[in-house]
């Protein structure tokens, strides 16, 4: 049997070892009928805990593929400690957020309900699906959590205390984020951007007075809420992360 490097990465909600066999059901269709894979094509499968683990078909159908797990081929790796936080914006634009900050290398996802948000309603469900397709293509092993919704004061309210914001602020006087970050503790972490609209002065108020809160500004100019997330996490990785 050849040790061939696997095309497709599939994430799976079960134990991996090798030995294990497991019954893909979700996965058939798109192994059978759009990737054309039979009996004897491996596959490469991960569950976010385990690693990557090479796998091979033995069985395949059009409702369910069997197959059988062989042996690792990529240890674990966890993101930093890492949260975003996000006023969810239109359907398009917030898959986008969640696919990059998949990619990007984020622990937890965190969507926040601010007072000039409009967005439909926030499906976690179809988030988390968008959080686990990026981490199939990108080559990751781990898929952040995708949380339920929450409104900004509650969020506030229930701060921890070992954790700090870096709070995307809008205000001229907010610190360059290279600056900010230079002199920021190796700590756990979490980004807040805001929605379309800004923040009210209120949670913006609300936000500086947080003890753990380091305003920051993103540049001279005014970026696209999906693409102020993407350049905050990228900086606080090459500042902080796991990217040096």
């Amino acid at each position: 049997m050849t040790e061939d490097a696997p095309k497709i990465r599939l994430y799976v909600a079960a134990p991996l070892a090798a030995g294990e066999v497991l019954m893909l059901t979700d996965q058939a269709h798109y192994l059978t009928g759009v990737m054309r894979q039979g009996p004897g094509d491996a596959v490469a499968l991960f569950n976010g805990a385990a690693g990557e683990w090479r796998a091979r078909i033995t069985q395949a159908g059009k409702r369910r593929v069997e197959v059988s797990v062989e042996a690792r081929t990529a240890p674990q790796r966890d993101p930093p400690d890492l949260w975003l936080l996000f006023a969810p914006i239109k359907k398009a634009r917030t898959d986008f957020i969640v696919e990059k900050a998949t990619e990007l290398g984020v622990a937890r996802i965190q969507p926040v309900l601010t007072r000039f948000t409009n967005a439909e309603r926030v499906r976690t469900d179809r988030l988390t699906a968008h959080a686990i397709e990026a981490a199939e293509q990108c080559g990751g092993t781990f898929v952040p959590e995708v949380a339920a919704p929450v409104k900004l004061d509650h969020l506030l309210a229930n701060w921890p205390q070992e954790r700090h914001l870096m709070f995307c602020d809008e205000a001229r006087t907010a610190c360059p984020v290279a600056d900010a970050l230079s002199q920021a503790p190796q700590a756990p972490w979490a980004i807040l951007i805001g929605p379309e609209g800004g923040f009210s002065p209120d949670e913006a108020a609300a936000l500086r007075r947080l003890p753990q809160t380091t305003s920051v500004t993103l540049g001279p100019r005014v970026l696209r809420a999906d693409t102020a997330a993407a350049a905050a996490i990228t900086a606080w990785q090459m500042a902080l992360g796991d990217w040096r």
